[in-house]
């Protein structure tokens, strides 16, 4: 067993020993796809005996680079880094076996390159998952970005370009113009950077609480990632991209990176009991409230599939900074879960999407009336995503939203319960139909539909069915995560 001292900077040198492995095996694609599954695969494993060692007690620490006054490179896994870590390292895998059958499927250019800005985005989210200090974060979080922007902009043509550039220029803009000073303001305030249980800013609660306010709306709008209204556009402008794309990074990396990173500042920053005690959340509490609602609205207009997943996700990840808001252990705890559940549910959706391009170059959802008829798989495990959004049991979807509702109802906010509420009932409107118009509904008259079952190739349509199965596993295990991620709410967060 790899010490978890030594599994962390592997965790971030093993996806980049890979992307020198995947560029000299280009000329040979069955050579190349192997060494992004070993790779996966090797990562996973790494990943695997940190999660093992935090679950355990232990919390390991490597600095790599110790710059003045204190600021370094440093890393610390926690539960709830090693949780986002483990995520996105097993979902990698998952989606490397799917980019396999859709990039060939789909006779995709430049797939070398595709498969080399993956390993460097993967990198990039496991030195997000464990930075030990806002410091670290912020590189690697602006590595996350510019490593993903050739993946958006993969098709080249005048689309891409357009969705690249508004994808690059919020990003960047909202992290430069509003994170970076955020970070300079929290170290000119506390002489530190680093994540500490209980928050660094309520040591210094005199000089912190007369500007928390002003400080949390930089954190929360300056990582643009986390797409909370109005910084939300790059999200919908990326679904240019390939469907593996917009299913690992949008669904998964960059986008959970964001509310992740949202997530941890308010535990190891701010701390929980300093933003209830000052109140400085609650009106961010309110946007992230505003944008579960407005994007599902514009979610259900959307004919193109993959515009309302992407309206969708902005509605989804709003939860998470809603949670966080809450300033309460429990809402703390819904955020973390809704991490991990809505990475498998919007996962299985977005690849479901790309199934249906590849099998029959279907893009609208006003196109799939009787396709479920032919793709009955598919159509099954997009039913079982939808269910895991909306929030329905046995599914992994359902736990967040319940312990949101005991967050809010412990920071006595019943109105945020009946957003949960209004919510669930919008999402059954814009996701349920889908699968209702490709079973129940007719196809045109005058539009043929295939006479028999005719699905993706293999290569797309098993991991589809590993994430969908993921939906209903993790229902049945989000006790144990719960009391994995505990120690991030006992105490304001002490781990």
């Amino acid at each position: 067993m790899i010490a978890p001292e030594l599994a962390i900077p592997l965790s971030l040198v093993v996806p980049l020993i890979g992307f020198v492995a995947i560029w000299r095996l280009g000329p040979s694609p069955n050579l190349r796809e192997g060494a992004t599954l070993v790779t996966g695969g090797a990562l996973l494993t790494l990943v695997v005996s940190i999660f093992a060692a935090v679950g355990a007690g232990a919390r390991p620490e490597v600095t790599v680079w110790t710059m003045i006054n204190g600021l370094s490179v440093s890393f610390h896994a926690e539960p709830l880094g090693a949780m986002f870590a483990l995520i996105a390292s097993g979902l990698w895998i998952v989606n490397s076996v799917y980019s396999v059958g859709y990039m060939r499927g789909t006779n995709e250019k430049n797939q070398t390159r595709f498969y080399m800005c993956f390993a460097v985005a993967i990198a990039s989210a496991m030195g997000v998952a464990f930075a030990a200090n806002l410091f670290t974060l912020f590189i690697f979080y602006e590595v996350l970005t510019l490593s993903t922007f050739p993946l958006v902009t993969h098709k080249g043509n005048d689309d891409a370009r357009r969705g690249g550039r508004v994808y690059l220029g919020i990003l960047m803009a909202t992290s430069i113009g509003l994170l970076l000073p955020a970070i300079v303001w929290t170290y000119a305030i506390t002489q530190t950077t680093d994540f500490a249980p209980g928050g660094i800013l309520s040591a210094h609660a005199d000089a912190a609480a007369p500007v928390a306010g002003v400080l949390l709306g930089l954190f929360a709008f300056g990582i643009g990632k986390a797409a909370l209204m109005p910084v939300h556009p790059w999200l919908p402008n990326a679904m240019v991209a390939p469907t593996p794309v917009s299913a690992f990074l949008h669904a998964v990396a960059v986008v959970k990176a964001g509310v992740f990173s949202i997530l941890k500042i308010a535990v190891y920053i701010f701390g929980v009991d300093f933003l209830s005690e000052t109140g400085v959340a609650e009106p961010y509490m309110w946007i992230a409230a505003g944008s579960i609602l407005l994007a599902s609205a514009i979610a259900m207009n959307k004919d193109n599939l993959k515009a309302r997943l992407a309206f969708s996700t902005v509605s989804q990840l709003s939860y998470v900074t809603l949670g966080a808001m809450l300033a309460t252990s429990m809402g703390v705890m819904g955020a973390g879960l809704q991490i991990a559940a809505h990475a498998l549910g919007k996962m299985t959706l977005f690849m479901c999407a790309g199934a249906i391009y590849v099998a029959h170059h279907k893009t609208l959802v006003s196109q799939l009336d009787g396709m479920g008829r032919a793709m009955p798989i598919t159509f099954g495990a997009f039913f079982v995503g939808a269910l895991s959004i909306i929030g329905l049991p046995p599914l992994a979807g359902s736990w967040p939203k319940f312990f949101l509702m005991l967050g809010a109802a412990d920071a006595g906010q019943l109105a945020v319960i009946a957003v949960l509420m209004i919510s669930s009932l919008l999402n059954i409107v814009y996701l349920t139909p889908i699968v209702l118009r490709g079973f129940y509904v007719k196809a045109p008259e005058g539009e043929d539909r295939p006479s028999r079952i005719s699905e993706a190739p293999l290569l797309c349509l098993a991991p589809i069915i590993f994430t969908a199965l993921g939906c209903i596993v993790l229902f049945f295990l989000a006790t144990d995560l719960a009391a994995f991620l505990e120690p991030i709410v006992d105490n304001g967060g002490a781990s």
